[in-house]
C-alpha cells in the first residue's frame, strides 16, 4: 500500500528533525543515513525515497532549523533596547546552549562543515547568518541603519565563534568565560 503525500510529508518532516538533532549533536561527517533514520524510527532503505542525497538532507536541515538559533526565539519577543538585546545575547551565550548542542544553533554547530558543504547548502547558511544579523542589528538604537548592519554582523560572528570555541575547548572555567566576554563585547557592538 503507497502512503500518501500527506504521510510522506509527514516521513520527510520526521526525518529533517532527527538529522537536525543528530547532525548538530554528532556533526554532519560522523552521523551516518542508518543513525539519523534509526533516530526518526525509519529504516535506513527509505532514506532515498524523500532525498536525493545527505547534501540535500544537510541543506534542508540547514534552513529548517536556523530559528530555533537561541538568539531568534529570545529576539523574537521583540523587546527593543538594551534590555532586551542582553537578554537574546545571554541567552544565546550561555551554558544551557552550549550544553545542548542538538536544540541550539545550527551555524554554531556545524559552522566548519557548513564552510565546506555544497554552493546551495552554503547559500541557506548564509540566508540564516543574515538572518541572525537582522535580529541583532534592531536592538541598534540611533545607529544609522548600515553601520547597525556593520556592527550586527561583528557581534553575530563573535557570538557564533565564542560558541564554537566555548564548546571547543577542555576547561570549564576558560568555557565559561568565552561565554561571559564574548556576551560583553557582543552586546557593546550593538551600542
Amino acid at each position: 500500500m503507497r502512503k500518501s503525500r500527506e504521510e510522506a510529508t509527514r516521513t520527510r518532516e520526521r526525518i529533517i528533525a532527527a538529522a537536525a538533532e543528530e547532525f548538530r549533536e554528532h556533526g554532519v561527517v560522523a552521523t551516518g543515513l542508518a543513525d539519523l533514520m534509526k533516530a526518526a524510527g525509519l529504516t535506513h532503505g527509505g532514506f532515498y525515497k524523500h532525498f536525493a542525497s545527505k547534501d540535500e538532507l544537510v541543506r534542508e536541515v540547514t534552513a529548517a532549523t536556523i530559528d530555533q538559533s537561541p538568539l531568534i526565539r529570545q529576539a523574537g519577543a521583540k523587546r527593543p533596547g538594551r534590555k532586551g538585546l542582553v537578554d537574546a545575547v545571554a541567552t544565546y551565550l550561555s551554558p544551557e546552549h552550549r550544553d545542548n548542542p542538538g536544540q541550539g544553533c545550527v551555524l554554531a554547530a556545524l559552522g566548519p562543515e557548513l564552510a565546506r558543504a555544497d554552493a546551495r547548502t552554503r547559500e541557506e547558511a548564509t540566508d540564516g547568518f543574515l538572518k541572525l544579523v537582522d535580529v541583532l542589528a534592531e536592538h541598534a538604537a540611533g545607529m544609522r541603519p548600515d553601520e547597525a548592519r556593520k556592527r550586527a554582523i561583528a557581534s553575530a560572528a563573535t557570538m557564533i565563534g565564542a560558541m564554537t570555541m566555548a564548546r571547543m575547548v577542555k576547561d570549564p572555567e576558560l568555557s565559561n568565560t568565552i561565554l561571559k566576554s564574548s556576551a560583553d563585547l557582543a552586546v557593546r557592538c550593538l551600542e
